[in-house]
């Protein structure tokens, strides 16, 4: 597998389009979620895509945005042929790596499908907050505190 960490308009418009495609297929069609995908955040010149690659098919995506103080990712999202091959931790790793790299110290964060809090502990996540609701799907907020950062 191959991890490519892009600009959004440094992606070619067939990368671009699997990328949309991944994650309507997940979010707004497997998960039931009709919410608007294309937010404008994709645009914005610190925006960072984590894509993740198999043989050049595109099998996993994230996106990592700058959110003044704090890097955060979201969007994580793995096709369902790779689920449980570990790809999502080789995603999770690249997305955390490319949020460090783009702001040493601080943190990141990310809001976490409930049920998966425990997963993401496991790359220094913590709960940062009470559980919510987003698209009727319980979430939490998590945070990993940025080297050299303290907690509060």
């Amino acid at each position: 597998m191959e991890i490519l960490t892009r600009r959004l308009d440094d992606l070619g418009p067939r990368t671009v389009f699997d990328l949309c495609r991944l994650r309507q297929d997940v979010f707004v069609v497997e998960q039931a979620c009709a919410y608007p995908d294309l937010d404008d955040r994709d645009l914005e010149p610190a925006t960072r895509h984590v894509l993740l690659l198999d043989a050049g098919r595109l099998v996993g995506t994230a996106r990592v945005l700058d959110d003044g103080g704090e890097q955060r990712v979201g969007r994580v999202v793995c096709h369902p042929d790779v689920r449980g091959t570990g790809a999502s931790g080789v995603l999770m790793r690249a997305a955390v790596e490319a949020a460090t790299a783009a702001a040493p110290g601080q943190d990141v964060v990310l809001g976490a499908q409930s049920p998966l809090v425990g997963w993401y502990a496991t790359f220094g996540f913590v709960p940062d907050g009470p559980e919510y609701l987003e698209d009727g799907i319980p979430h939490t907020s998590m945070r990993r505190v940025g080297a050299g950062a303290s907690a509060s």
